[in-house]
């Protein structure tokens, strides 16, 4: 596990951040949302801009103000308590106004990267390739979800930060610079005067705790990746408890998926136990730099205060400019660990978008040839799937099946069946050969387990078409023929029916299906096998009457019933050929 845990950080380490920030932002600027962006941003600018000139005004405030207490001037300090209300009156506007921007750009940001990452995730085939990936396509809902989430909420705290810290640096340099002029240092008999000397001091002071803050919390980047990931992996094993509870519980399991989920709490614990030692360690440079950031500003003023050229307001209002000078250039140092979190969100989310445009790249190289056709025909031409337990082939070489055809392909167990099918589909590429389908909506694919989407049970039966796009009596003909009328008044209430229903009534929903979409082609694995005696003969009857003009292609075992089908072939699982890989 350390092994494995340091060859992340290590990676994470090598990665350039522009890359990746590039992916996001292509990201975004190909979003709807991007004129809303464009518009938030100006308008950002815009507010903290007239903050930053507000923020000048006060500190300008701060001399004749406290001059006039000095004086002890009565009609001098009313006088400024009233400039004081006007200035802090459109502040109090200004910072309403920002925080009102800042919390809009973050919806729009979170829905700019949530959109996209739905529409690059569920791209033809994409969502089933980077499951097949590993790691990055591992849990693809907390990039898509709680990373993206997290990215733009940081990214908008950071960036108007960011712009805040630049401008009020700019403003107030000028400010400073200008309080600096005829201090002088007598050293050895000679007096020295250092034009700017507050200002550097400033950058000085700064530059030292932004350095040590780097050199410290340079290990939060990984760190904070690797949290991710086991965040992830807990919330994953969970999930999986929940959904199996009932077989869990009928096993007696209990006690070995509460071991399953300490071992899972460990791994977290163990990345948490490093965050909380590099935080501690980033905590002395910044709880440090703050605390003498209180004194700071009078040292480093004090010289010209005690020669006589500033009076006691003038040393107020250098303190105030010293600290917005030093506080924006210490932006790093307070930032330092929000930063490092941001780079370990960003790169999890980009990797992912990477992910997904490289099973484009990996597609266009693919072995097994893929083609969709306007023919009346599904053709299989020398075909041979690659997958980790060896070579699957079929008996023919070339087959070509028409509709209403009835082909039963036979394969022993772990002789790749499944991909077989999924190569047919397309899914799979490893392999040689050639796979011609006709048009996509005349064929129909029936994986083992049917998608029972959390929908109502119309949507369901019409998925993926629209509901409306099929008669009333369609649905009633579809589910009387299955025998599952009694369906038939809840066919438009919701419910969670992958638990409603059995795993028989489940796959006669899904061949249900048929009878509205009435497909050319029927390519099924060993789904028919999970059915009752009865909605089996009842299906084969469906393709004897209602579906007779459709072919009906289905891989199963040895055991599968031959009588109906009029052509049978044979899969055989040969030993893999040398760098034969799965896609």
């Amino acid at each position: 596990m350390t092994d494995q845990s340091g060859a992340v950080r290590e990676k994470i380490a090598a990665i350039d951040l522009w890359p990746h920030l590039k992916t996001i932002l292509n990201a975004l600027g190909g979003s709807r949302q991007r004129r809303a962006l464009y518009g938030l941003g100006v308008a950002v600018v815009v507010i903290v801009a007239a903050t930053a000139y507000g923020q000048i005004r006060l500190n300008a405030w701060n001399e004749p103000f406290y001059d006039a207490l000095s004086r002890k001037d009565l009609p001098g300090v009313t006088k400024q308590l009233l400039v004081f209300a006007y200035i802090a009156g459109a502040l109090l506007v200004l910072n309403v106004a920002q925080t009102w921007l800042s919390q809009m750009t973050k919806l729009k940001l979170r829905e700019g990267l949530t959109r996209d990452l739905f529409f690059q995730w569920l791209k033809p085939h994409r969502g089933f390739h980077i499951a097949n990936l590993g790691e990055i396509g591992v849990n693809p809902d907390q990039r898509i979800d709680a990373d993206a989430q997290h990215l733009a909420e940081v990214s908008t705290d950071l960036g108007i930060g960011l712009l805040q810290a630049t401008l009020l640096l700019v403003s107030f340099v000028g400010v400073l610079w200008g309080l600096s002029e005829g201090v002088s240092f007598d050293i050895f008999g000679k007096n020295i005067a250092i034009p700017g000397y507050m200002v550097w001091a400033a950058l000085l002071y700064a530059s030292v705790a932004s350095f040590g803050s780097w050199r410290v919390g340079r290990p939060l980047v990984e760190l904070g990746a690797e949290r991710y990931a086991r965040e992830s992996e807990m919330r994953f094993a969970l999930m999986n408890a929940n959904e199996h509870i009932e077989a869990i519980s009928v096993y007696r399991g209990e006690k070995l998926e509460e071991n399953r989920l300490h071992d899972e709490l460990d791994r977290l614990l163990a990345v948490l136990r490093r965050i909380v030692t590099a935080t501690t360690n980033l905590t002395w440079v910044t709880a440090g730099y703050g605390w003498f950031t209180i004194v700071a500003p009078i040292i480093v003023a004090a010289p010209a205060y005690f020669a006589g050229n500033l009076t006691f307001g003038g040393l107020l209002m250098a303190v105030g400019a010293f600290t917005q000078v030093q506080q924006s250039l210490r932006w790093f140092v307070d930032n330092a660990g929000v930063i490092a979190d941001w780079r370990a969100t960003l790169h999890r989310v980009a990797d992912f978008r990477e992910a997904l445009f490289d099973i484009d790249r990996r597609e266009k190289t693919r072995a097994i040839a893929f083609e969709e056709t306007s023919g009346d025909r599904l053709i299989l031409n020398n075909l041979s799937v690659y997958s980790p337990a060896g070579v699957t082939t079929l008996s023919e070489a070339h087959v070509e099946i028409a509709p209403g055809d009835h082909v039963l392909i036979v394969g022993e167990p772990r002789s790749g069946k499944t991909r077989f099918f999924e190569a047919i589909a397309g899914l799979w590429t490893a392999g040689n050969g050639a796979v011609r389908l006709p048009r996509a909506e005349n064929i129909f694919f029936a994986p083992k387990r049917p998608y029972i989407a959390d929908l109502t049970l119309r949507d369901i039966l019409a998925y993926p078409s629209p509901p409306q796009s099929f008669p009333q009596d369609a649905y009633d003909a579809a589910l009387a023929r299955f025998a599952l009328d009694h369906l038939t008044p809840l066919l438009d209430g919701a419910a969670p029916w992958e638990k409603e229903l059995t795993d028989v009534e489940q796959q006669e929903l899904a061949f249900a299906r048929l009878l509205l979409h009435k497909p050319r082609f029927v390519v099924v694995d060993e789904a028919i096998d999970s059915l009752s005696p009865h909605a089996r003969e009842t299906l084969f009857d469906v393709f004897g009457k209602e579906l007779a003009e459709t072919a009906l292609v289905y891989i199963s075992g040895p055991k599968a019933p031959d009588k109906f089908f009029q052509r049978v072939l044979r899969l055989t699982l040969n030993a893999p050929p040398p760098d034969a890989a799965a896609s």
